[in-house]
């Protein structure tokens, strides 16, 4: 019988601040690569993992967002931490899949993923694209999620003005991509000059800037839409929502996928003017991408692919290697050092 040892990322503590490395530990535990008759699991060697922000909220000692989706669930000290992902199958007792197959579904934060019948699990035909792409453009977050949420959410009309907060982020990136393809004029807000380049030069932004470098933030939207904003996909809440829905037009759409800026902040936070929301009939809905839209996956795999073989839209990657690096990556989150899409690479397919 086959056995491994199964290195995997455990929060040591719960964490209701910024994420340090420190909060993390490397566990390891021995797995065989072998079913006992009957069963239906399903061994997975995960090639492929997902880092994504929303995540610390499952970390703290309570949030909110814990109790309202299965998806959000608490994780606790010492638990394995699940995500997104790409690996290839060691073993399997499920009849839908065989030893070799490349799968995506929920694994965790670690080098082996043992899945149970009813979860997340699907066969993956790599497209002749990377495996990588399979997590972050044409995966869930932050493909489906930019797709669903800019198409099915913002519900955006040609030439609309949108503005995209976090816009050389995961999500961000490809809300621009798709907004300025579908024909809208399109602005977005980093943090540092090299990502404001990215947007303009690479992205096809119609303009970026530096939101460090505002004094005052309501100003600044006046400048790039002098013309009000018809749709604010929101990727940091904060002051930047309040600035963003001060400068919305008449019947606008704020769409809030994330609230980074928010995530690790305690006390009351900036909010929009309501009475800026009700005089305006401004529209704000939440939404996740992981939960709600999971039936868009084929359409939105087959559209997004076809961009991707015309050259009309370009995924951007930030890729760290091994299992050991997840901790850094995850807190590079808060601290703006991603650029694009966070990913580890577990393994290299064999």
């Amino acid at each position: 019988m086959a056995k491994v040892t199964n290195r995997y990322v455990t929060i040591k503590t719960n964490i209701d601040g910024s994420p340090e490395e420190s909060h993390f530990e490397l566990k390891a535990t021995v797995l065989a690569l072998s079913l006992e008759q009957g069963s239906e699991d399903v061994i997975v060697k995960i090639l492929y993992v997902s880092i994504d922000p929303g995540q610390i909220n499952r970390m703290k000692t309570y949030s909110s967002s814990q109790r309202a989706v299965n998806v959000s669930s608490a994780i606790h000290p010492g638990g394995v931490i699940d995500a997104y992902g790409v690996g290839k199958v060691m073993a399997s007792g499920n009849p839908e899949f065989e030893k070799g197959d490349l799968v995506a579904g929920f694994f965790i934060w670690g080098e082996y993923s043992v899945i149970k019948p009813g979860e997340m699990l699907r066969k993956l035909d790599p497209m002749g694209f990377p495996l990588s792409y399979h997590v972050g453009i044409l995966g869930i977050s932050p493909g489906l999620t930019a797709y669903a949420g800019f198409f099915q959410v913002c519900k955006p009309k040609k030439g609309e003005k949108v503005f995209v907060s976090a816009a050389s982020g995961a999500v961000g990136h490809m809300v621009g991509q798709y907004a300025k393809l579908f024909g809208c004029y399109v602005v977005g807000c980093a943090g540092t000059k090299e990502k404001v380049t990215l947007l303009k030069e690479k992205l096809g932004f119609d303009d970026a800037f530096n939101y460090k470098e505002q004094t005052d933030l309501k100003s600044a939207l006046e400048s790039y839409f002098p013309d009000g904003i018809d749709i604010y996909f929101d990727n940091v809440g904060g002051e930047m929502q309040e600035a963003a829905v001060y400068r919305m037009n008449p019947f606008g759409r704020v769409v809030v996928c994330g609230v980074i800026s928010e995530y690790t902040q305690t006390g009351r936070q900036a909010a929009p003017n309501m009475v800026d929301v009700i005089y305006k009939r401004i529209t704000i809905q939440g939404f996740l991408g992981c939960a709600d839209y999971l039936e868009l996956i084929p359409e939105f795999v087959s559209r997004t692919s076809e961009y991707l073989r015309a050259g009309k839209i370009q995924p951007v990657e930030d890729i760290s290697d091994g299992v050991e690096s997840i901790p850094s990556a995850f807190v590079n989150l808060f601290l703006g050092k991603n650029v694009g899409k966070s990913i580890v690479r577990i393994a290299e397919e064999e």
